[in-house]
């Protein structure tokens, strides 16, 4: 049994307990009943349940009979005979000793007999035949201000029933006895899961993949590497939207910090390297698992029952630093985390979207999908996902894809011919709930102009409103592939960097790279004679003054020269052909040398970033149209 359920039958037998009258005068009956309370304290169920049954079948309007009896049956998960022993209670409803307590408690057991089935708006009708007829004192209870509390989530609830069609995973996908925690990458073409083959203490837990075929076909699941899979337990994994930086939880293992630890594994050049502890200041000596990264993997949410937090688990988060590690763990907060249990965190792919488990937030009764928001820095107060998401059992974790289209999650089936088993199954996502803007999928490949082979470069994806880095990724160094994710509405520009290349700068919108399955692009070594645009440097129209959207590529221009310190530059200004000749060389000097003074300002001598303005003399296409007009208003860059 869920401990909330235990918690609500103890206090419906303290609500009950103090009576000194029964609804009959039958001497044997009521010895029985007695006897009956006393093996339930003792905790023999069974055979208290067997006289409380003696009691009434010796006296069929024994009512306190039926109210003690039918609790027992909730306590045992026998909700359909606890309805029924309720509802032949309530037939007895008459009689000179009949009360209104009597009418309040089969009334009040049979509002939570329908709860626990998930008979919600049976539920909420019987407590609204039932709320009049409780003692005032009652009201006052624990037990009644959250039942209350409960009954008025479910009165909006209700009104927002939304439809969804679940289907489990088509084979080879669910051929294990247990498979659970499913994640997948952006592009949606992989998904790794945690397989179990069963629930004895010798069946291991292990980390599997499936890829999907171009038919949609899924491939028969294979143990996701040799070096991350040991003698251990190792499940529950979160992977970046590339599919590049793993973290998993391993229990036991030589190496942990306590029961269960968090571990990374990064790929490199297509291989899995050998995995390693996160260390103290992401583990602890208590229980730290359920790790979900952010879409580039510079942000860790974990689930930890570790000292310090508001209950019993509580979500946590630590972010990686410029040099790989990890900065100690903090708690995400009382917004989030209530005195009870928050579990199972999902950041999504915008990174603005957090969800998770929790049994502590307005819910059905057992552990319920949340969402909470991120807005200017902070997270917004939890919104229950609703019917039918989350119902009267335990939701434990949810997937969605990138493309917003698919939620994936595990269900627990319990029939006799699938007894004990987990299975993988997915729903079509409701649009009703807001997950922000579309986020589209470019991939490609990096590799040098020179020599044609890959380039492990780190490709930021940076808004040009505020420079703040959406994404970061890395291509791979044995192919050169890279996967980018892109917001629709943001204004960002794309910067591809390697130590001892040229970088490669993008306007995303103008140069409409989102959405592309094989985008190249060419790095070119740092040579003398070299020379490229300047790309995300603006200005006002008709001025020179740079605009606040330039600072991204000026500060990469900045590192490029302290990385490359016996680089020296030319700074050349372009325009369009509106103007005259003369107007345009001018301005064309005038916005180069803004370049230079913020390069001067940052503490570069002046000789290292010599400048020149070139006018509308070398346009890179025909002044035919605005659009062509604006790629011909540039700044290019040459290495000297």
């Amino acid at each position: 049994m869920r401990p909330f359920l235990a918690g609500i039958l103890l206090l419906l037998t303290i609500s009950f307990a103090n009576a000194q009258s029964y609804s009959i005068i039958d001497g044997k009956a009521i010895r029985m009943y007695r006897e009956a309370e006393e093996l339930t304290l003792s905790r023999q169920y069974d055979e208290a349940i067997s006289k409380y049954k003696d009691a009434i079948d010796r006296e069929a309007s024994f009512l306190e009979a039926y109210v003690k009896l039918a609790q027992l049956q909730i306590t045992q998960g026998d909700l359909a005979n606890a309805e029924k022993t309720v509802i032949a209670g309530k037939s007895r409803l008459s009689g000179k000793n009949v009360t209104v307590k009597h009418r309040a408690d089969l009334g009040w057991v049979l509002t939570h007999v329908y709860l626990q089935q998930g008979r919600f708006q049976d539920s909420f009708d019987e407590f609204g035949l039932t709320d009049p007829l409780l003692d005032v004192d009652f009201k006052k209870s624990i037990s009644y201000v959250d039942t209350k509390a409960q009954m008025e989530f479910l009165a909006e609830q209700l009104e927002n029933f939304r439809h969804i069609e679940k289907e489990k995973l088509p084979a080879p996908l669910n051929e294990f006895q247990l498979q659970y925690f499913p994640v997948l990458t952006a592009d949606g073409e992989q998904i790794l899961f945690t397989k179990r083959d069963g629930i004895g203490n010798n069946d291991k837990e292990d980390i599997y993949m499936a890829f999907v075929s171009p038919e949609g076909n899924w491939s028969k699941p294979q143990s996701v590497a040799q070096a991350i899979n040991s003698p251990y337990n190792e499940g529950t994994c979160s992977v970046t939207a590339d599919g590049n930086i793993l973290i998993y939880t391993s229990c036991d293992a030589p190496d942990s910090e306590g029961s269960c630890d968090l571990y990374i594994a990064y790929k490199v050049n297509g291989n899995w390297q050998r995995p390693r502890n996160m260390g103290k200041n992401v583990n602890s000596r208590s229980w730290d698992s359920q790790p979900s990264l952010s879409a580039d993997g510079r942000i860790l949410f974990f689930s930890s029952n570790r000292k310090g937090g508001f209950g019993g688990n509580d979500i946590w988060y630590s972010v990686m630093q410029s040099d790989g590690s990890w900065t100690v763990a903090k708690n995400l907060g009382a917004v989030v985390n209530t005195p009870k249990d928050e579990i199972s965190p999902f950041m999504f792919f915008n990174n603005e979207i957090l969800f998770f488990s929790s049994n502590g937030h307005p819910g059905f009764g057992g552990m319920d999908i949340q969402l909470s928001k991120v807005v200017d820095g902070e997270f917004t107060k939890p919104e229950n996902l609703g019917l039918p998401i989350n119902d009267q059992l335990d939701q434990v974790a949810l997937f969605i894809t990138a493309q917003k289209d698919y939620a994936y999650f595990t269900e627990l089936s319990t029939g006799e011919k699938e007894n004990n088993r987990s299975l993988l199954y997915r729903f079509k996502f409701p649009k009703e709930i807001s997950l922000g803007e579309n986020l589209t999928v470019t991939e490609g490949k990096v590799f040098n102009s020179k020599t044609g082979e890959p380039i492990d470069a780190t490709l930021s994806l940076v808004s040009l409103t505020n420079d703040s880095t959406l994404y970061q990724f890395k291509a791979d160094g044995k192919t050169g592939e890279f996967m980018m994710l892109y917001p629709d509405k943001a204004i960002s520009g794309l910067y591809v960097e390697k130590k001892g290349f040229i970088p490669k700068i993008y306007n995303v919108e103008r140069d409409k790279i989102k959405n592309v399955k094989d985008l190249k692009i060419e790095l070119v070594p740092v040579a003398a004679g070299e020379e490229f645009v300047f790309e995300n440097i603006f200005f006002e129209f008709d001025q020179y003054d740079l605009k606040s959207e330039s600072i991204s590529s000026l500060k990469r221009l900045v590192i490029f020269l302290a990385e490359n310190p016996n680089v020296n530059i030319l700074i050349t200004g372009h325009t369009d052909n509106v103007g005259s000749a003369s107007y345009n060389h001018n301005l064309s000097l005038q916005r180069a040398k803004s370049v230079q003074e913020y390069l001067i300002k940052n503490g570069f001598h002046h000789g290292r970033a010599l400048v020149e303005g070139r006018g509308d003399k070398e346009p890179m296409v025909p002044n035919i149209n605005p659009q062509n007009q604006a790629l011909n208003r540039r700044i290019t860059i040459k290495i000297l």
